[in-house]
């Protein structure tokens, strides 16, 4: 099992782990640990009584690579009669970005998600911010 975020409570990690070996089979368990989570590492040390193994996380090329889509909140959602294809138009219609370079897009009561190649990020950005979506405008930012 691998987990990149530590849960806030000891039991819960407890519960987490717990279902890496199963039924008499053995399991390992692997957190990517950042510096504000040593706190949360020290309280399960704490809690299971045995030493935690620490190591470091190097990256072959000694950096990683940027993530291919950044996403994009836009302040509006299902209550501003948002649908995802209000979106995709806005992006592919007058923004002119071809249509794989928008993702996964989500949206709820007030707010709306869309993920963007980062490469098309400003382009999306700055288009969804002077035209708005279906002729309306709303607060686009990145998360």
């Amino acid at each position: 099992m691998v987990s990149y975020e530590l849960p806030t409570d000891a039991d819960a990690h407890l519960h987490r782990i717990g279902r890496t070996g199963r039924a008499g089979q053995k399991g390992h368990a692997l957190h990517l640990v950042a510096a504000r989570e040593i706190n949360r590492a020290s309280m399960i040390q704490a809690q299971q009584g045995n030493p935690l193994r620490w190591g470091k996380l190097v990256f072959a090329s000694g950096a990683p690579s940027p993530a291919q889509w950044i996403t994009l909140a836009i302040d509006g959602g299902r209550q501003d009669k948002l649908r995802p294809g209000d979106i995709l138009g806005a992006l592919t219609g007058e923004a002119g970005l071809p249509g794989d370079a928008v993702g996964k897009i989500d949206i709820f009561a007030t707010r709306a998600y869309v993920a963007v190649r980062r490469e098309q990020a400003d382009n999306a950005m700055n288009r969804l911010r002077a035209k708005g979506v279906k002729g309306r405008n709303f607060r686009v930012r990145r998360p």
